[in-house]
């Protein structure tokens, strides 16, 4: 910065030499640099005012806006909230195979308190307990009176109910935001849903998670923000799962029987149409785990077609027929002496009520459900042939049905496959399967002997597998099961139109603790339709079951879960878009001859 002198040399030499007074000149430049001083800090002053008008106008126009938006919006309850991850509470929908709804999100509160804004604790606890009666008077009062700075009163509180608390008027009693889950079908699929619950939860907003079901197995994608507008689509068809459900109930009933189960699926695509276990439960208000008992059964969280695995008995000789025939080993017109005795080792193999058939083709091996014939088709098999057919039939691994507790459904089989487990296996003993995997098994007859692995999402078309059998040995299976119906132990399940074939199954059911019971037994049906073109397969299964007719108790598969079986193909074939037809005539035996 360059200054100019106040008492120049030059001027004052000047000055000096015109006979005039030096001091004259300091006194003029000090008045001057003082202005040029004052002009200088009279703009800084001007500029510091200028900044400040403008930021005190954009403050007064920032809270003048903000009370015009206060003004003009609905009045909300002021609520506290902690700093912390915002928690996303929205979850995607899942409808069935044509959009109806089954699982959806519904707008609630939560209850809280904050104590030190209380005016009146004991006079608010007292209208807290009017409002809710299980809450303890008592206890409330000495909460609000305490040292605690925040309490929950109830997670989910309805609108009557919030309403009833803000004319309370206390200013301690504060609400937060709720996403619950709704099931508006109630109880209907309640073990393909599972259910679910509250994770993290904050007062501002809750994490909504699966607890069981798709709801568990889909968490993901059901809470990604991505899929909220995106529902989850299964394969199950409401009006087919709710006649299943009215009729496997009501048979269950007349069957006397402990629980039930059942399994409708596309013998295409694998689709489960529609699957019910009975007990069963309300998803909205899901019941706890039980913590005591041996039988896990006794709970209706039990989903008994993939986590029921049990020995299911005569179903499976047509597996043991099937492979026979697909080997080249026999056909369906093939005779096999099933008369006794029979032994394996020091075991021998007997017959229901100890009947002896004698000389028969295959095929009344498997109407009159021969153990001796079965047992011996199997030991021509072979150990290690039957195995390999039976795992090719996914009889070994959980079923990859998709929802969480099918993983707990592992199949029990012998630690040593010698000739008696051979044996025993061929007529379902010794092998212990869930019903889900049954009806994988008999999809793989029905659609010409191709596995498709059970699903329960919507599939768009044919969803075949690995070829287990050839088309010949299960056209001829299917013949055998038609003819089960028509002429053997399932004469019960014939439903006019539908041409229905299967196969019954009756085993002892095992005790929790080893062992079996005497008189307790798992009835199971197995059955494709129509015989002639199979589109679906049910599988319905009744635990302990006993009805009394013609005096006598009854517990077989024929007398009880194959005439539920006839009431639930009559019931949902119609909903299923099936038109009852006659059933293909055979063709008679004629040789043109010339005269």
């Amino acid at each position: 910065m360059i200054r100019t002198p106040l008492r120049p040399l030059a001027r004052v030499l000047h000055a000096r030499a015109k006979g005039e007074n030096p001091d004259l000149i300091e006194r003029e430049n000090i008045r001057l640099r003082h202005e040029e001083m004052q002009d200088r800090s009279r703009a800084r002053a001007e500029g510091r005012l200028l900044v400040l008008g403008v930021f005190f106008f954009c403050a007064f126009s920032v809270v003048g806006a903000r009370m015009g938006m206060l003004a003009s919006s609905e009045a909300q309850e002021p609520m506290a909230s902690a700093p912390g991850a915002t928690i996303a509470a929205q979850r995607a929908d899942i409808v069935d195979r044509e959009g109806r709804l089954l699982a959806t999100n519904f707008e609630t509160h939560s209850l809280y308190v904050q104590p030190p804004q209380m005016v009146d604790p004991v006079a608010a606890a007292e209208g807290l307990v009017r409002i809710f009666p299980d809450l303890d008077r008592d206890r409330l009062v000495r909460d609000f009176t305490g040292k605690r700075k925040f309490i929950w009163i109830k997670k989910r509180i309805s609108p009557e109910q919030k309403q009833a608390v803000h004319d309370i008027g206390d200013p301690g009693l504060l609400f937060g935001p709720r996403e619950m889950r709704l099931y508006p079908n109630g109880r209907l699929a309640a073990h393909v849903l599972g259910g679910a619950g509250f994770g993290r939860e904050g007062v501002d907003a809750a994490e909504v998670i699966g607890v069981a079901g798709v709801e568990k197995q889909f968490d993901g994608y059901l809470r990604d923000p991505a899929n909220g507008t995106k529902p989850l689509q299964l394969s199950l068809d409401l009006t087919v799962q709710a006649a299943m459900e009215q009729v496997l109930d009501g048979g269950m009933k007349i069957m006397s029987a402990k629980g039930a189960s059942a399994v409708l699926m596309d013998v295409h695509t694998g689709e489960v149409v529609a699957a019910s276990s009975l007990p069963s439960f309300d998803p909205n208000d899901r019941p706890r785990p039980p913590t005591s008992g041996f039988d896990p059964s006794d709970s209706p969280l039990f989903n008994r077609y993939v986590q029921g695995v049990y020995e299911l008995g005569s179903v499976f000789k047509i597996f043991t027929a099937a492979q026979a025939v697909d080997l080249g080993l026999v056909n369906s017109d093939t005779i096999i002496d099933t008369s006794g005795p029979m032994r394996i080792g020091k075991f021998p193999i007997g017959e229901f009520n100890n009947k002896n058939y004698g000389k028969i083709s295959i095929a009344d091996v498997i109407v009159h459900s021969s153990n001796r014939g079965t047992g011996r088709l199997a030991l021509q098999i072979g150990a290690e042939r039957q195995q390999a057919f039976l795992n090719s039939l996914g009889m070994f691994d959980p079923t990859p049905f998709e929802i969480v507790e099918a993983s707990g459904g592992q199949p029990l089989k012998p630690k040593n496959w010698g000739e008696l487990s051979t044996v025993t296996i061929s007529y379902g003993h010794g092998l212990s399967t869930s019903p889900m995997h049954l009806a994988a098994g008999y999809a793989a007859i029905a659609n010409g002997g191709q596995y498709v692995s059970p699903t329960v999402l919507k599939q768009k078309g044919p969803q075949y597998g690995p070829r287990v059998m050839s088309e010949s040995a299960a056209r001829q299976a299917r013949a055998m099961l038609r003819k089960v119906v028509t002429s053997g132990t399932a004469s019960f399940g014939e439903v006019p139109g539908y041409q229905v074939g299967g196969k019954t199954g009756t085993a002892d059911k095992p005790k929790p603790r080893g062992g079996y019971y005497e008189d307790k037994v798992i009835a199971t049906f197995a059955s494709l339709f129509p015989a002639s073109d199979p589109k679906y397969v049910l599988v319905v299964t009744l635990d302990e079951p006993s009805i009394l007719a013609y005096g006598e108790k009854r517990r077989t598969a024929g007398w009880t879960a194959v005439p539920v079986a006839a009431e639930l193909i009559g019931r949902v074939a119609p909903l299923l878009g099936l038109r009852p037809q006659l059933e293909p005539a055979q063709g008679a035996g004629y040789t043109l001859t010339s005269n």
